[in-house]
């Protein structure tokens, strides 16, 4: 359906980017509200958001004029950014999972994931700990990041991903990580390795982003994002009767790169959103998210 929004370099705070779309469907349900984090004229993300129609997403309603999650204090994990990874409501706040970026020496960048929470709807954000809720662990040294949180009943689920080891694409280091999964009996405190559920099929893959899980008539389905050394990021999807062994099913995401435009050389970062006639995904252009982030309308289930 095209391209929803892209900043246009008025804000300092906000020059750049919008990646990767989180979305919560507000109050009342007539407006989706859109998680993105922008960046400034240095690279560093803070948390927004993109209010649309929800009953037609290309229309935007409004766009914050100041962060609701701002980057941490000097020398915390997330000094050099933060990046929503999903929102979910619980006991009346509004919660938020998101990826801090520390810049390192040895390696570029460490990611792992935090948790803030909202009092007032979604509006601003406190963080629950100044430290991450998945930090680094023997098993995964370098990243535990880009997690998708639901919870069902007392348990609380997590997919994310996470990793130890940095490879070489095109001369630039970029991380590995694949898809894990991990369960918590209050959603703050995690466990140090979670079971792998989506693995690398081929070479050519080195890395997965951001997994969005959906429960549809007791199937689990799971969009994320593959990072190939070949083509960069394409949509993935699998699908799961436990949420816990998966079937790979990339070919039947139903969405690739256009022709040409903001989204031709990159699809990332899917996030669904099902209204009572429509279903919605909403997902980041071309490298990262730099051309901002657009939707599609599902056709056939």
């Amino acid at each position: 359906m095209g391209r929803v929004y892209a900043p246009d370099g008025s804000r300092a705070w906000a020059k750049r980017y919008a990646f990767p779309p989180t979305p919560c469907l507000r109050e009342g349900g007539g407006v989706i509200r859109v998680y993105v984090t922008f960046c400034d004229a240095e690279m560093v993300g803070r948390v927004g958001f993109v209010d649309v129609d929800a009953d037609d997403p290309s229309r935007v309603l409004r766009v914050s004029e100041e962060p609701v999650l701002d980057i941490g204090t000097p020398g915390a994990f997330d000094e050099n950014g933060v990046v929503p990874t999903c929102t979910l409501e619980v006991d009346g706040r509004l919660w938020m999972y998101y990826v801090g970026y520390q810049l390192g020496w040895q390696v570029r960048y460490y990611q792992f994931e935090g948790l803030a929470v909202s009092d007032d709807g979604g509006d601003s954000f406190r963080r629950v700990r100044l430290v991450p809720v998945i930090d680094r662990s023997d098993a995964e040294m370098l990243n535990r990041t880009s997690a998708f949180v639901r919870r069902r009943g007392g348990l609380f689920q997590m997919w994310y991903v996470g990793g130890s080891d940095w490879t070489t694409v095109n001369g630039k280091a970029l991380p590995m990580y694949t898809i894990k999964y991990l369960e918590s009996g209050d959603g703050v405190r995690w466990g140090p390795e979670g079971r792998v559920c989506i693995d690398y099929e081929s070479e050519d893959e080195h890395a997965f982003g951001k997994p969005f899980v959906i429960e549809d008539g007791g199937l689990h389905k799971m969009f994320y994002s593959v990072r190939t050394r070949s083509k960069g990021y394409r949509l993935g999807y699998a699908e799961s009767r436990d949420g816990h062994g998966w079937e790979r099913k990339d070919a039947e995401v139903g969405l690739d790169v256009s022709e040409s435009g903001w989204d031709s050389e990159m699809v990332a970062y899917a996030a669904v959103v099902r209204r009572p006639d429509k279903v919605y995904m909403f997902y980041s252009g071309n490298n990262l998210g730099e051309t901002g982030f657009g939707y599609a309308i599902l056709e056939s289930w």
